[in-house]
């Protein structure tokens, strides 16, 4: 298996020590034959990291023309596009069938290759607007740490690339390897949940003068109470159809799912802070029931309520 990763001036050492790290480690451990991991870069020069060190031993773009797994851990934060040579690249190594992955910001060069077209995506969840906004061809999720097409697998941002390559050895080696990896770089070998639970998502900001506004102040004070949207309109005195209407356009969401949000950013308060229990906490946010909760929470954020708790709390 040789792996050819990409390096550029600009790089952060941790975007490239991180499959250097995982990758390497499977050759020093001697868990598999012809495995190797190399550098290269459009020049085949040293290129100089964001920290400012040197990394020198860094091929050209054919080190990587031969290679079964093509990596780009990262690219620069403006997102510039790539050059032609390196879209080449992508679109050969693609073609012949080695594996293309894009790391963190990686997703960008890799999805403007083409091979991502039609499909879904995952990276950093800061940029996956502005990513979305530039390819409207690939589809961006910002809740996974990674996803894997066979052909073609991105992540999410920084540490999950450990998540992403740990897959990769896991996915040409066994569960038995990428434990054994995992168990020496002190990694969990697989994590739980995905991105979203390291998503910080502000209340929206609308204008709160009129009746409208009112409400919002009140469903948030209330969220223990019905707030379907009949008793949200009539609280507003407003039509059912006309408040659905203007709240979408002052929130950006339907009234159901703007409740629902604020009910789990409530959630996950009270798990952080508190000792409360499931069953106090789901009540306090208005969740009619433990089970309702858990089933709400698994499916915005892949993980259990407890599970988020004795990872995020700050007691």
């Amino acid at each position: 298996m040789k792996i050819a990763i990409h390096a550029f001036d600009g790089i952060t050492m941790f975007h490239l020590a991180t499959p250097l790290l995982v990758f390497g480690e499977v050759a020093r451990l001697g868990l598999a034959a012809e495995w190797e991991t190399g550098l290269f870069s459009e020049e085949g020069q040293p290129i100089r990291s964001a920290e400012g060190y040197l990394v020198d031993g860094v091929a050209g773009l054919g080190a990587a023309q031969d290679a079964d797994i093509v990596v780009f851990p990262s690219w620069l934060s403006h997102l510039p596009d790539p050059s032609e040579e390196l879209l080449r690249l992508i679109r050969q190594s693609h073609g012949r069938g080695a594996a293309v992955v894009g790391l963190c910001l990686g997703a960008y060069p890799v999805a403007r290759g083409g091979v991502l077209d039609g499909r879904t995506a995952v990276t950093h969840w800061e940029a996956a607007a502005k990513m979305a906004a530039a390819l409207p061809a690939v589809r961006f999720d910002d809740s996974a740490l990674y996803i894997d097409h066979g052909d073609v697998l991105t992540s999410a941002g920084t540490a999950a690339a450990l998540d992403a390559c740990l897959h990769l050895v896991r996915k040409h080696l066994g569960s038995a390897v990428a434990v054994d990896v995992a168990r020496h770089i002190v990694v969990a070998p697989h994590r739980e949940g995905g991105q979203a639970q390291y998503i910080v998502r502000p209340l929206q900001d609308p204008e709160l003068d009129g009746p409208l506004g009112r409400t919002i102040e009140w469903a948030l004070a209330n969220l223990d109470q019905d707030l379907e949207v009949e008793s949200l309109a009539a609280h507003a005195a407003m039509s059912k159809r006309n408040f659905t209407r203007r709240f979408k356009e002052v929130t950006g969401f339907s009234p159901a799912r703007w409740v629902l949000g604020r009910r789990l950013d409530d959630s996950r308060q009270l798990l952080e802070t508190t000792t409360w229990s499931i069953t106090r906490i789901a009540e306090a946010c208005g969740f009619g029931s433990p089970v309702t909760f858990r089933q709400n929470f698994i499916s915005a954020y892949s993980t259990t309520p407890t599970s988020y708790r004795s990872r995020f709390t700050s007691r």
